[in-house]
């Protein structure tokens, strides 16, 4: 029996060793970067996710925090990752939408440096004013905006966050005039939105939700783009303005090259896991609207996403200073 050439053993072992890999996949514990400093809300939606994704790959998901820079660090640090499925990334908007809207210099090239595998969820803001507003919903709020040009201010999380962007995605929107007041977070301009030194504020379910239900602040509307199923009664900001939709999204990728069963494998894992109550719970409980889908729906939304952001961010001037 004749032996096989060396060049063609080389060959064939290139070919299926991809193949091997992928049918034993994951046969070792995976790690999720995780961007954002640990006990935060992506980092404890992290922990619920992997732990019943694990369950259903049949592997230990280990957490990696790497946060700093806005999530670019630990995006960076799952770019150079190889490309096996055994280091994966939660990114949000932050590292993939809006810092590449902004034009910042980032380490990473958000399309080609990276494999999108699947879209986990959204979570959209509550829009916010003093309860002593002259308005009970948006078309009536825009309408008192419009009588006081220069008057109402915004405040936000800082420049270059979504909240400053959703702001201004309203402003665009409804034309308005409305003058931006950065906080180091949302958390400290609640005493001054609550006194009526600010106007108004889009804050996430968690963390402005409670005040709406002590009575200390007053909801409008939220900024998905249908009504909420965790707030049913309330109407969504499109309503009043068609096509209105500001939400931080969150997905997972890996590095570029990542292969396509493993791809196939992680994604048909989250999609399930997206349907267990207990992680629909969490969920519920951080704000967040589950997703799913394929990895070429993800792209596309991210895409948009980001066409979005640099045309508010265009046409309004907008800078990080």
């Amino acid at each position: 029996m004749s032996k096989l050439p060396a060049s063609l053993l080389l060959a064939l072992c290139a070919v299926l060793a991809p193949l091997a890999q992928a049918q034993s996949y994951p046969n070792k514990p995976m790690h999720l970067v995780v961007p954002f400093p640990a006990g935060g809300p992506t980092d404890v939606f992290a922990r619920a996710l992997s732990a019943k994704l694990g369950e259903r790959l049949g592997q230990t998901i280990v957490i990696d925090n790497k946060p700093g820079a806005g999530g670019a660090i630990g995006a960076d640090f799952a770019a150079r990752a190889p490309a096996d499925g055994y280091t994966l990334l939660l990114g949000t908007s932050s590292t993939h939408s809006v810092a590449p809207a902004f034009g910042m210099k980032l380490p990473y090239d958000t399309v080609s440096s990276f494999t999108p595998i699947v879209h986990v969820g959204d979570a959209p803001n509550l829009m916010l004013v003093p309860n002593d507003t002259p308005a009970k919903d948006v078309k009536e709020w825009i309408a008192y905006a419009r009588k006081n040009p220069g008057k109402l201010n915004y405040a936000s999380s800082g420049p270059g966050t979504v909240v400053q962007l959703t702001a201004e995605y309203l402003k665009a929107e409804a034309k308005v005039d409305l003058t931006h007041v950065a906080y180091k977070g949302t958390a400290l301009a609640m005493p001054d939105l609550m006194s009526g030194k600010v106007h108004l504020l889009f804050d996430s379910m968690p963390t402005g939700l409670p005040h709406v239900q002590a009575g200390h602040l007053r909801a409008l509307a939220v900024t998905s783009l249908k009504r909420s199923p965790l707030l049913p009664n309330l109407p969504a900001v499109s309503e009043t303005i068609p096509g209105f939709e500001s939400v931080v999204w969150f997905g997972l990728y890996g590095p570029k090259g990542l292969p396509a069963d493993v791809v196939k494998r992680v994604n048909t894992a989250v999609n399930e896991a997206l349907q267990d109550k207990d992680v629909q719970a969490t969920l519920a409980k951080f704000g967040i609207e589950r997703a799913g889908g394929t990895p070429q729906q993800f792209a596309q939304v991210v895409e948009k996403d980001r066409a979005k952001w640099k045309t508010i961010i265009t046409e309004q001037k907008l800078t990080l200073e």
